[in-house]
């Protein structure tokens, strides 16, 4: 059997032994470093290391070892180039046939709360992804794995045919690619906030499968769920499922939309999500209380919806919710009795996200046809304005209460959003339309007579004063909006006639 050479040079050792045992059984030298090394020869198995073979030793800590022509020329030559053969003969360099690497663990490292910039800079994988490279350029004929899970197909297929299939070796290069790209892409963003570049003239980012979807938004649509690695931990990408069938694209989309809502509350708080639109919202003294104004709120639309809570849930909250079809619950925990009430639906997702996880924001993206917008997350809240009340009447302590309330949701609420409260819950949401007023009588009408009374918050200014006249038909007496339209004094006009306290916060919210 013909000699033939593998470099196995590893971070992440899962399987490599049993690797490495297979390899030379089937007539493979293994070159090796390190680490690695010292695991092989332990366990007996023959081993050269690369000093060995390039005659050099390892540098600079162990920064330069494999950097090396006696390396990469076994590397990068073609092995049926005449040229390259000769040039080869007569260096002395003998091909390397398989290359089996995996990279320092930079994430792992900056993942550490007290890790210092120089352990991050010295965990830079340098020889690792150059070999990587340079064995998937040279696939045609070198084998190069990455991923243990993929050391059984390659000692499969070379004890069947004497080499591993040009397809497998195609498709475990194009893993390669991508994994070196989405090493650097960590780096990248690492070396970017560190410069505190807040606009680089390029955007790194990369994301790993966690979910192959059965469908997207529709059945015809494909789709697939990635997370994004160090990404929040309060997020559906890092939620641990305790229950229930698989999440669906719309499920993590409404989930999604729930979670950012329900973080706007410090005091108990319920929402129900429909659509990616909060259907009801409430807060109480308990969890308990919190839900059932969230589903007085609008006990039609709830139905099938998306429940997040931002307390445990205890049996009580869980035998309430137990009577409604749901499609998820999301809460920081269940307790024991509650769970075992709720796992009596099969169907239903009970999902647990660590509320008290405190994380810098992330950019929201949103793709376009070949494009990408990024910005950031609006995390504006009341604390923040500047508050002014141009009307002659100040609101009262119960309507700031209901504005402020208002004001929390609305911003959530796909635009043009307007978002009717009282009470310590939401009693009517206008989502979606092409004009404010249009979104205000949507509102108003689901509030009914609730909204005498009622606090009124939208998401942007009036450009008229009819959203003002419709509000005080319905019984609205506070209003919560951002101001700056050139017709403002026309709707604090029309407020001061109905005796309608108006405040202006001087921000918007849009969310399209």
């Amino acid at each position: 059997m013909a000699k033939k050479r593998a470099l196995i040079s590893v971070s992440d050792k899962t399987g490599v032994i049993e690797f490495a045992k297979e390899l030379v059984n089937l007539g493979f030298e293994i070159i090796s470093t390190g680490g690695t090394k010292k695991a092989i020869q332990e366990q007996g198995i023959p081993v050269l290391s690369v000093s060995d073979v390039t005659g050099f030793p390892e540098i600079l800590e162990g920064r330069v070892k494999t950097l090396n022509p006696f390396i990469h020329g076994g590397l990068l030559a073609k092995h049926d180039n005449p040229s390259h053969q000769n040039q080869m003969e007569e260096h002395g360099i003998e091909p390397i046939q398989l290359v089996c690497v995996n990279l320092y663990p930079f994430q792992q490292t900056i993942e550490k709360p007290d890790v210092t910039v120089a352990d991050a800079i010295e965990n830079i994988d340098i020889g690792g992804p150059t070999m990587l490279r340079a064995s998937a350029k040279n696939h045609q004929y070198i084998t190069v794995v990455v991923d243990p899970v993929d050391y059984q197909t390659v000692v499969e297929e070379l004890k069947a045919e004497g080499q591993t299939k040009l397809e497998t070796r195609v498709k475990l290069a194009a893993k390669v690619f991508r994994h070196t790209a989405a090493y650097d892409a960590l780096i990248a963003q690492y070396m970017t906030d560190l410069a505190q570049e807040e606009t680089p003239e390029k955007l790194t980012v990369t994301y790993e499968l966690k979910q192959s979807l059965r469908y997207g938004e529709n059945p015809h649509q494909k789709a697939a769920f990635y997370k994004k690695p160090l990404g929040s931990a309060f997020s559906i990408a890092n939620a641990d499922q305790l229950h229930g069938k698989e999440l669906s694209y719309n499920n993590i989309n409404d989930a999604e939309a729930a979670i950012q809502i329900v973080k706007e509350f410090s005091e108990p708080a319920a929402v129900a999500v429909k659509h990616m639109n909060p259907c009801g919202v409430g807060t109480g003294k308990s969890i308990f209380d919190a839900f059932e104004k969230a589903f007085s709120a609008d006990p039609v639309s709830i139905f099938g919806g998306i429940i997040a809570l931002n307390r445990e849930v205890d049996a009580q909250t869980a035998g309430k919710l137990r009577e409604i079809f749901l499609e998820i619950i999301i809460a920081p925990a269940f307790s024991e009795e509650a769970l075992s009430i709720l796992i009596g639906k099969k169907n239903l997702r009970l999902l647990t996200i660590p509320f008290d996880s405190a994380k810098k924001p992330e950019l929201k993206m949103t793709t376009i046809e070949g494009g990408l917008l990024v910005q950031e997350q609006d995390r504006y809240t009341l604390e923040d304005a500047t508050i002014t009340i141009p009307t002659k009447r100040q609101p009262t302590e119960e309507e700031w209460e209901s504005l402020k309330l208002g004001w929390q949701v609305v911003k959530h609420v796909k635009s043009n959003a307007i978002v009717v409260a009282r009470n310590g819950m939401t009693i009517g949401v206008g989502a979606g339309q092409m004009n404010r007023v249009g979104a205000a009588e949507i509102a108003l009408i689901q509030a009914g007579e609730k909204a005498v009374g009622a606090g009124l918050a939208s998401d942007a200014f009036f450009p008229m004063n009819d959203t003002v006249e419709a509000a005080a038909n319905a019984g609205i007496t506070a209003i919560i909006q951002p101001g700056g339209s050139i017709r403002d004094e026309d709707s604090i006009k029309k407020a001061d006639e109905y005796g309608i306290a108006m405040v202006f916060t001087g921000v918007r919210h849009f969310k399209h």
